[in-house]
């Protein structure tokens, strides 16, 4: 059976059902995004009654404002901005430096050095040793241990070395005829024309960094110092107490909870007030080094 566009109908019927199995999925992975920004733009009065889904009944913009005042969130938000900064600028750059080594077929041991970066992707020391090394090193409840132990990432440098080695190797070869060293080489030839593989390892270091709770948990024991992340835990915990103390209680966690209720904030409305000021720069970067990310995965993991 055709149509006068050529397709079959039985075609058309697939594609429908293609695209409303592809719009269900996008809906699952999205509503609970969009039901958390509900929840927090929402009353505590009337988000205590229930029902709240795609949008807010009763707008309330307090638990935004309780969390860009809190004198902890915004600490924790420094903290977290600085380690996601200087931790991708100097990952990308040692990441980088040792991949534009690793690329050259005339370094001298290149094959040693090549086993000795794949050993730590398949055998690790455990979290008890790595503990004691980086206390041994004076990491420990140091802000430096955010950034020190994740300057390289294994599969970062094999990535970057695969791109570089898909550069034409006229570039450095014209480049050494001028003059230049392997240094001036890295800087100003092949940086300039690698930002699709630099712009994904960025994002790959940037992510790990901004939704890292593991290191500020470990290794960091000064408030001071806890992450946006560690503090985000510990709101969710606050809420889980409060719900728990509530079922212990009964009447008397009941009076308090109505008492409450007048406020335009609740524990669970401050939760995902929280979650939403940790996602949003997430959210605004990503889609700009969308295309570098899509780019430089593919280059630096088929060629060479």
């Amino acid at each position: 059976m055709s149509m006068a566009g050529g397709r079959s109908i039985i075609d058309r019927i697939i594609d429908y059902l293609i695209i409303a199995i592809l719009l269900f999925f996008a809906l699952a992975i999205i509503y609970p995004f969009i039901n958390a920004l509900a929840i927090s733009l929402n009353h505590a009065d009337d988000t205590a009654l229930g029902g709240i889904t795609f949008y807010p009944r009763k707008f309330a913009y307090e638990s935004y404002r309780n969390v860009i005042t809190n004198p902890l969130i915004i600490r924790a938000y420094g903290v977290t901005i600085y380690r996601t900064l200087v931790g991708t600028v100097l990952a990308v750059f040692v990441t980088g430096i040792l991949a534009f080594g690793m690329a050259h077929s005339n370094l001298a041991g290149r094959k040693f050095y090549s086993i000795l970066l794949l050993i730590p992707m398949y055998f690790g020391g455990g979290l008890i040793p790595t503990f004691l090394l980086l206390r041994a090193l004076g990491l420990f409840n140091n802000p430096l241990v955010f950034v020190v132990p994740n300057l390289v990432g294994l599969f970062n440098v094999i990535l970057m070395r695969t791109y570089f080695q898909s550069l034409p190797p006229g570039l450095e070869e014209s480049a050494k005829m001028d003059g230049a060293n392997y240094l001036q080489i890295f800087f100003k030839i092949v940086i300039p024309v690698s930002m699709p593989i630099i712009a994904t390892i960025a994002l790959f270091n940037g992510i790990f960094h901004w939704n890292d709770w593991f290191f500020g948990t470990i290794y960091i024991v000064n408030p001071a110092w806890k992450p946006m992340q560690n503090v985000l835990l510990s709101v969710i915990n606050d809420a889980r107490q409060a719900e728990m103390l509530a079922a212990i209680q009964g009447g008397i966690a009941a009076a308090a909870m109505a008492a409450l209720r007048t406020r335009p904030v609740s524990v669970r409305s401050i939760t995902m007030a929280t979650m939403f000021v940790t996602i949003f720069p997430v959210l605004v970067v990503y889609p700009f080094l969308q295309r570098y990310f899509i780019k430089g995965m593919m280059i630096g993991s088929i060629k060479g």
